[in-house]
């Protein structure tokens, strides 16, 4: 199987991956705000290095955040035009399962980091539902405080350093994990090679995390 990998949102870059029956065949990566003038020409020339075409690719796997919010809408527009251009199925894949791809942990929490001082942050634990927060990094470790056990080390997923201090302040045993993997789009690209396909295009949209930073206008 064959997988273009395509993310806008994490790591302040935009990647693009191929990857050819599990094994990655080619990636490029470029860090800054370049999605909109730079994305498609690194698009095709991770397909290039691959030496793969459209008629050969059988699906497309695009990062759909939480993240960067531009970079993010970017990727997916590509990643949507694509797989309908070119007839062949996407499959959307989370930031945090693309920062945990790998590491197989049984309990984990997984930062993104999306606008400075705002975290997204999913915490899974040994089966049970996960649970998700966003906001500041200080109301990221209050709602999560009551899940910190003294006697026990929580995996830590992708977080920067300051993130990682405020957890062990606010009573975490922190066990720091860096991904396995830094190119999300080649993450994407592996984990879409056995990842369930969504019935359309549709049901692939953009997890921000939280809402835009912007003002509603008043009705007058």
């Amino acid at each position: 199987m064959i997988v273009l990998g395509i993310d806008g949102a994490l790591h302040g870059t935009f990647s693009a991956a191929v990857a050819r029956n599990g094994e990655v065949a080619a990636q490029r990566d470029r860090t800054g705000n370049v999605a909109l003038e730079r994305g498609l020409e690194l698009i095709a020339g991770a397909m290039r290095d691959a030496c793969v075409t459209s008629e050969t690719i059988d699906r497309i796997a695009v990062g759909t955040g939480p993240g960067g919010f531009t970079g993010l809408r970017i990727a997916i527009a590509y990643a949507k035009s694509l797989a309908q251009a070119w007839h062949v199925p996407l499959a959307g894949i989370s930031s945090f399962d693309i920062l945990e791809f790998g590491l197989e942990l049984p309990r984990a929490l997984t930062v993104v980091v999306g606008r400075p001082g705002i975290l997204s942050v999913r915490l899974r634990s040994y089966g049970e539902p996960a649970r998700r927060v966003s906001g500041t990094t200080a109301e990221a470790v209050s709602a999560l405080a009551a899940f910190a056990n003294p006697q026990e080390p929580l995996p830590i997923v992708g977080a920067p350093e300051d993130v990682l201090a405020a957890f062990a302040e606010g009573g975490f045993i922190v066990q720091p994990y860096p991904p396995t993997i830094r190119s999300a789009a080649v993450a994407a690209a592996l984990a879409a090679s056995s990842a369930p396909l969504p019935g359309s295009l549709h049901e692939v949209g953009p997890d921000y995390g939280e809402l835009p930073a912007a003002k509603v206008p008043k009705r007058r």
